[in-house]
């Protein structure tokens, strides 16, 4: 397992195009903060606007994203990305506006570029050779965790030592700045995806000659329901000790102020479990990996919570954002071997969707359970709702068995017969015409886009 494959212009020119569409991301709730924190009450409307700001994400992720087509994906990215930049523009252009006119601001700019983060992912896959899928992956999280490592510092410093209104608008800059790099890449992604063809056909009302009727994006979304459960259970465990961390160290008798420093060590540790992850391939099943990671996790919060001193409490979130990173991965190739390509962009919305909901649930649960136990008490509460979903997510996992792939080979079966086989062939590994046996994961590696068979 090598970085090599990763290592190529069209992914530097990707890697600058996601940083600038994903630092905006990581700068604006704390920006919006810093924006209305001099007015009356602006700490608390500043906290509702980074709450509508996250509802934008968390609601646009899946509506944009499921209705992104390969055949105008970058148009449609576009479009988001620009809205996405007027409303950073007139966050940072009106900070005396009214709060209301201010939450429409920020859902803007949460919102329309949502399906941003999912898509690219899709695309990034489809830069690389399918052994190197990853290892890409890998690479994101890494890159993704030096953007929310570098954020922060840059909002608190320009706030405070220039303007409240310069993050918000060095964000919108951000986000022009991908708008131009989407056009010196790919147009979309898989579009030798016969899967993606029969969905097309079917959202459009054309069966092909020959075919059966396969499940509809929708259908196939809902089938991977366990993933996205799994996913969300992870970010809100590190969700909540983020957000508990500093009445955490209030409680322990350690200083509030060391709260910035151990949350960054998180997020390099973070990127070293994604780089670790992606140097070497891991034995046991990609939802098998998934348990075992977010389990350690959660021993590792729970340490976090028990452990009386600051060097314990650091050392013991470290490890688990190294884990977490990898417990994110598996997800996302979870997804990658579960669905069709041209839904992939979807499915990583969802995901998108769906963690940014499980951290916003934490938010809610932090704030509930602290007004009535102790820190350290609302952490392994935490950790208990964590291990509640990982076991749903892991029974539906097993429970649905082959079912995901056996959806995947059906929307193949769209294309003409000639080509893929027929539809009674699907799941019978002994059939004539049959693409795939379920892989060990029960879904088939190539319906999920692995054309080498190496992933």
């Amino acid at each position: 397992m090598s970085y090599r494959d990763v290592a190529t212009k069209q992914v530097l020119i990707w890697s600058c195009t996601s940083v600038g569409a994903r630092m905006p991301v990581a700068m604006a709730p704390l920006a919006l903060v810093f924006l209305v924190r001099e007015r009356p009450g602006g700490y608390a409307l500043g906290a509702v606007l980074a709450a509508v700001y996250v509802l934008g994400e968390i609601v646009g992720a899946p509506a944009l994203g499921l209705r992104l087509r390969l055949d105008r994906a970058r148009t449609q990215l576009a479009g988001g990305l620009v809205a996405g930049t007027a409303g950073f523009v007139a966050l940072g252009v009106f900070p005396g506006a009214h709060p209301v006119v201010l939450a429409a601001f920020a859902f803007v700019a949460g919102g329309a570029p949502a399906a941003s983060a999912g898509a690219l992912r899709a695309l990034l896959t489809d830069l690389v050779p399918a052994r190197a899928v990853a290892q890409a992956m890998s690479a994101e999280t890494m890159l993704m965790s030096g953007v929310w490592a570098v954020a922060p510092a840059a909002v608190t410093g320009l706030a405070l030592g220039a303007a409240p209104r310069l993050p918000l608008l060095l964000a919108a800059v951000l986000m022009a700045s991908a708008v131009v790099g989407l056009w010196l890449l790919p147009a979309g992604w898989g579009r030798d995806d016969a899967q993606g063809e029969g969905l097309r056909g079917q959202d459009q009302g054309q069966g092909q000659e020959g075919a059966g009727p396969g499940p509809s994006l929708i259908g196939l979304l809902v089938g991977a329901w366990p993933l996205f459960v799994t996913g969300a259970a992870s970010l809100t465990l590190l969700g909540l000790a983020e957000l508990v961390l500093p009445a955490l160290l209030e409680q322990r008798g350690i200083g509030v102020g060391w709260s910035g420093p151990i949350l960054a060590g998180m997020a390099v540790a973070a990127g070293l479990g994604a780089f670790l992850y992606g140097l070497r391939t891991w034995p046991g099943r990609l939802r098998t990996r998934s348990v075992v990671l977010i389990v350690g996790m959660s021993v590792c919060v729970a340490g976090a919570a028990l452990i009386p001193t600051m060097a314990g409490i650091a050392a013991a979130l470290a490890v688990s954002g190294m884990l977490q990173s990898g417990a994110l991965l598996t997800r996302n190739l979870s997804l990658r071997e579960a669905l069709p390509p041209s839904t992939l962009a979807a499915a990583y919305s969802v995901m998108y969707a769906a963690a940014g909901a499980g951290y916003a649930a934490a938010g809610s649960f932090a704030g509930a359970l602290l007004q009535v136990t102790a820190p350290s008490t609302a952490v392994l509460a935490g950790v208990a709702l964590t291990l509640l979903l990982t076991a749903v997510g892991w029974w539906g996992e097993t429970r649905s068995g082959g079912r995901a792939a056996r959806g995947a080979d059906t929307v193949v079966t769209a294309a003409p017969a000639s080509s893929v086989g027929s539809v009674g062939s699907v799941g019978d590994p002994a059939a004539p015409g049959c693409l795939d046996a379920p892989g060990p994961e029960g879904t088939a590696i190539r319906g999920g886009g692995d054309p080498e068979h190496r992933l």
